[in-house]
């Protein structure tokens, strides 16, 4: 959990302050993951171009980062361009997702600095166009050394791919090593894959009611719980992050045990048996 010093509640708004006062602070997740869905069905229920609902959505990013922040969470990772969509979505509308991305660096970087948020890449980031990586790195440098939410947008992101290059990876490594395949572990392959530098996530956020995953963080997630509202991205804000949080500690985790109050075990020579608690 993050130090006491660093929380800023008094900074919530007062709809805020209300849910986080139910909250358990001490049992924050340490990670918030989100799929962040609906931008294009956001505009088109209102009869706008898509680009303005990807405008939305992007002002959405800054308000739950802020909240994020005020509250101390540590890290929070954000599914904002998918490797499908470089793939599969009009080129046009790819070309204005980089414009937008650039522009929203730009605008917000001071933002990210008054709210002591560190921004951080995931993805195979290198097939973006060069003046794109080119601002990116730049926010980066200039947050590095904020101590506050890691922000991690998820940008030309597909969990597959993620596990093809972190397996590459390794693979490159024993061959170096002269080790064997045979010997790989799990904490292996996670010191390749994109997130090594961050703890799992332990909640999963995913907007607009769609009930899938869209090969978004599939090692990573293995554990965590996942939280699905019908509420579109560009209409969701810190207070649906609290809410979210709520959710979450009013679960119990059990990471495939039987918990507290899971039930007893009953067993004799010829059963086991579960009994409800």
């Amino acid at each position: 959990m993050a130090l006491s010093s660093t929380l800023r509640i008094n900074e919530l708004s007062a709809d805020e302050r209300a849910v986080y006062a139910a909250l358990r602070p001490e049992r924050l997740p340490q990670h918030v993951a989100i799929i962040m869905d609906g931008n294009g069905r956001w505009a088109g229920r209102r009869s706008l171009k898509r680009f303005l609902g990807h405008q939305q959505g992007a002002k959405s990013v800054q308000l739950v980062t802020e909240t994020a922040s005020r509250i101390g969470l540590p890290w929070l990772t954000l599914y904002a361009f998918s490797l499908e969509n470089n793939l599969r979505r009009p080129r046009a509308e790819v070309n204005f997702l980089m414009r937008l991305l650039k522009t929203y660096l730009e605008s917000n970087v001071q933002r990210m600095m008054d709210n002591n948020v560190r921004i951080r890449y995931i993805g195979r980031t290198h097939e973006l166009p060069q003046e794109v990586q080119d601002k990116m790195q730049w926010a980066a440098e200039i947050t590095a050394r904020n101590t506050g939410t890691t922000l991690t947008l998820a940008l030309n992101y597909g969990s597959r791919s993620e596990l093809v290059d972190a397996f590459r990876s390794l693979s490159a490594e024993m061959k170096q090593k002269n080790l064997s395949m045979e010997n790989i572990t799990e904490e292996d392959i996670h010191r390749h894959l994109y997130t090594a530098h961050m703890p799992d996530p332990d909640l999963l956020i995913r907007t607009s009611g769609e009930m899938r995953i869209s090969n978004y963080l599939l090692w990573q997630i293995a554990y965590a719980e996942i939280f699905i509202t019908d509420r579109l991205w560009p209409d969701f804000r810190g207070i649906h992050l609290l809410e979210a949080i709520r959710d979450f500690q009013g679960r119990e985790r059990r990471y495939g045990g039987i918990g507290e109050t899971g039930g007893e075990v009953e067993e004799n020579a010829d059963r086991i048996r579960i009994v409800a608690g």
